[in-house]
């Protein structure tokens, strides 16, 4: 009877710690973006209250994808040392200190905080891929769907409520950025037991039998991902930036404008969910790739011919396209590598130089704007972009995984 009794308690343990993994995961995509689009929605209240300039105020939102370029490489080196879970956990704690500190009185400590949110939010967007592969193997897909999704959603929350959050009571701008502090605490206090796990870390100074890791800086295959990956994310940020002035270009109104945009973005958040399980189910994603590039490029083109009467449909597309093509990269991190750290150490290395690509993107696009006085050279450009994620999304998509014998200087680690 009593053994009875302790499988039946070691059986709801198992469960409750199931779904405490599986809300502490949701709950750190949740918070991936929001603490951004927040500061984005609230940036003239910002930048008029202390007295910025528009290039300065700019700098808000470009100083995390900064810190994403970073970071991003360093990230699953840290999570090697101390392990995924104490390394998200501490990244959640530099989360709420961040929010905490750009919300004090003073310039200084609005890039400051801004600083480490960018930081903390890093370490989460390279390790959760990882973690997913790890803990969740048979259901890689669902995950990286559903935090895609928790992480689209807030992001969308965060643009669409900050501002009148920062209106009820005289809260103000500030006030409006630390409310989404309290996502980042409850993140933390579900998160707290996964910190009680035996770490089961890599020693690369054991002289058990070890196991031979590829570098992936010098891996074909890896840089291809990291390209797709790259690119995708110029395209997005790009169109978040510039589209509502191209839109306005050709005869929409501001207003007119903003939803086409907002339509653009709320088109992308099923599909952040519906890629992965697709991904999983089939044998390659060579198809995937090649719908997503066709999505973009008849997105821009449309856009580059100027008819308005299908502008919504573009927007549309593009939106299709930037929702599938994120999840896609986050599933080749798993997909193309044999293990959970080495999925990490792939997600910091696209996304390192990805964000680097999604911070030039708006600035190299906007120079173009300017020197050819129209859209039409930008478009083109962001056409070209489309035309190479099709060929590295082709390449990234064929059933494989990164061979370790790419080169042979690659550090080893113990197989536990």
């Amino acid at each position: 009877m009593n053994k009875q009794t302790g499988s039946l308690g070691n059986r709801n343990n198992a469960s409750t710690n199931s779904w405490l993994l599986l809300l502490g995961a949701i709950l750190i995509g949740s918070n991936l973006r929001v603490p951004l689009t927040s500061a984005g929605a609230l940036i003239t209240f910002i930048r008029d209250d202390l007295g910025i300039s528009n290039a300065l105020a700019g700098s808000i939102t470009t100083l995390p994808l900064l810190a994403f370029a970073l970071l991003s490489p360093f990230a699953p080196k840290i999570a090697n040392r101390i392990g995924m879970e104490w390394t998200i956990a501490v990244a959640l704690m530099l989360l709420i200190l961040g929010i905490a500190i750009r919300s004090l009185t003073g310039i200084s400590f609005l890039f400051i905080g801004t600083l480490f949110i960018g930081l903390a939010i890093a370490i989460g967007n390279v390790l959760l891929p990882g973690f997913i592969k790890m803990n969740f193997p048979l259901k890689i897909g669902v995950m990286t769907g559903l935090y895609a999704v928790f992480m689209n959603i807030f992001g969308a929350l965060g643009s669409g409520l900050s501002v009148p959050i920062s209106s009820i009571g005289g809260i103000g701008w500030r006030g409006a950025l630390v409310v989404w502090g309290i996502l980042a605490i409850i993140a933390l206090l579900v998160w707290i037991p996964q910190l009680r796990k035996q770490k089961d870390l890599p020693d690369i100074h054991s002289g058990e039998t070890v196991k031979k890791r590829p570098n992936l800086w010098r891996s074909p295959l890896a840089w291809k991902i990291t390209i797709f990956m790259g690119f995708q994310s110029l395209i997005f940020y790009t169109m978040i930036t510039w589209l509502p002035d191209i839109l306005q270009s050709n005869g929409f109104g501001s207003s007119s404008a903003g939803w086409i945009v907002f339509l653009m973005q709320f088109a992308l958040i099923p599909f952040t969910f519906i890629m992965p399980i697709l991904a999983e189910k089939v044998k390659n994603q060579v198809g995937l790739s090649i719908g997503v590039a066709v999505l973009f490029i008849l997105g821009v083109a449309g856009l580059f011919q100027g008819n308005t009467t299908f502008v919504p449909l573009y927007a549309i597309f593009i939106g299709i396209g930037c929702g599938s093509a994120f999840s896609l990269s986050m599933m080749f991190f798993t997909l193309r590598t044999s293990d959970g750290y080495e999925a990490a150490e792939l997600s910091g290395m696209a996304q390192s130089f990805g964000y680097l690509l999604a911070a030039v993107g708006p600035v190299l696009v906007g120079a173009l704007h300017d020197m050819s006085h129209g859209w039409g050279t930008p478009l083109l450009l962001l056409i070209a972009i489309a035309v190479v994620i099709l060929f590295t999304g082709i390449a990234a998509g064929k059933e494989r995984v990164i061979n370790p014998t790419e080169n042979t200087k690659s550090p080893q680690y113990k197989i536990n």
